[in-house]
């Protein structure tokens, strides 16, 4: 059960997907709406991603790492460069099908704030948005990259000796 502020709050959220596959886009979707989410918006590869974040101004994007013309690693670039791009602290949660510490390192280094291994849980989603909520963390650089303050200082050491 959900207090009626956090709520109130995924019911304000303006939430982007973006996914290749139209199913996972709305199972997603489907996610949300049972949450509370209003206000979701749907697009199909990394161009339409980078224009919709541009045109929607949305609070959080679900980006998928596999998606054609710009994947979620080339997305995640594009977005994480302040002065360039005009929503580079852009709370994002990538999904992606492969689990492995190595994606995991490389998430972090690309500045995604949640990574979801596909499939996902109506479970898991609550908690990351209550999460990005509750608990936001502010965007920092860290060597050559820009990301969301680690939840643990040794991460931002590990970071900085993988660049």
């Amino acid at each position: 059960m959900l207090s009626p502020a956090i709520e109130k709050a995924i019911e304000a959220l303006v939430v982007l997907i973006a996914d290749a596959n139209p199913y996972t886009r709305r199972l997603t979707r489907t996610m949300l709406t049972n949450l509370g989410a209003k206000s979701i918006y749907e697009v199909g590869d990394g161009v339409a991603a980078i224009e919709a974040i541009r045109n929607v101004n949305p609070d959080v994007m679900i980006l998928d790492w596999d998606m054609p013309v710009l994947d979620g690693r080339e997305v995640m670039r594009i977005v994480r460069s302040p002065g360039v791009f005009p929503k580079p602290n852009l709370p994002i949660i990538m999904l992606t099908d492969v689990g492995k510490r190595s994606r995991v390192h490389q998430a972090m280094r690309l500045g995604v704030h949640e990574l979801l291994v596909t499939p996902i849980s109506p479970k898991t989603l609550k908690q990351r948005l209550i999460g990005i909520l509750l608990k936001p963390r502010p965007m920092v650089r860290a060597g050559k990259y820009y990301i969301p303050l680690p939840r643990r200082r040794a991460d931002l050491s590990e970071l900085i000796s993988a660049a």
